[in-house]
């Protein structure tokens, strides 16, 4: 790999961890067991049968999660302590064998990465559920699996053009976050302040 390659690969799993890990395990995993890709030796560790087999499993079950209104948020709730350290972790492991210092910021980095996605995503389909109707949900389910393979292939194939699409998605994810946590508490508010009992008026002595 070049110099630029081990770069977007960092980066790239790092974002992609946020938004479904499992499909970015198992896609380079694939793609390294095949001879497709030379994974750097801290992430030979992903073309393992076993590591092939829980992330194949794990992709199967959050498909079909990933499009069940609600089932997706509590999904996604739960994956905040999974996917964060995740992808801090094959961030770092994606440098390869390099001064340990390096290797701690890329997971700092990676980490940082996988965390907006994670929030952003997270954000969004809690947004997407409060429409009854169930395609927006399987519509952007679908868009992001296909951002991760997506994503994951530039990076590999086009780092440059990978680099400037990924600015792009941070520069968009900086704007989108805090609106849509203000658009979200906006929606929490109307839904727990129509649900809350009005308290009976007490007569007062005369």
């Amino acid at each position: 790999m070049t110099i630029e390659q081990t770069l977007a690969l960092a980066l790239g799993v790092g974002w992609a961890s946020g938004v479904n890990l499992y499909a970015a395990v198992f896609m380079l995993g694939i793609l390294g067991a095949t001879g497709n890709i030379v994974l750097p030796e801290n992430l030979q560790v992903l073309t393992h049968p076993a590591v092939l087999t829980v992330a194949g499993v794990m992709f199967l079950a959050e498909f079909f999660a990933d499009k069940i209104p609600g089932v997706d948020s509590a999904w996604d709730a739960i994956h905040t302590f999974i996917r964060i350290p995740a992808g801090a972790v094959l961030a770092a492991g994606a440098i390869g064998p390099v001064d340990p210092a390096i290797q701690l910021a890329a997971g700092l980095v990676g980490g940082s990465l996988a965390a907006t996605s994670h929030a952003t995503k997270t954000g969004a389909r809690l947004l997407i559920n409060t429409s009854p109707e169930p395609v927006s949900n399987w519509t952007a389910s679908i868009a992001e699996d296909a951002a991760v393979i997506g994503g994951l292939w530039m990076a590999l194939n086009y780092p440059w053009l990978f680099f400037g699409c990924l600015a792009i998605v941070v520069l968009i994810m900086a704007i989108l976050l805090p609106k849509m946590w203000r658009l979200f508490r906006k929606v929490l508010a109307k839904v727990f302040g129509a649900r809350r009992p009005i308290a009976a008026e007490v007569p007062s002595n005369a």
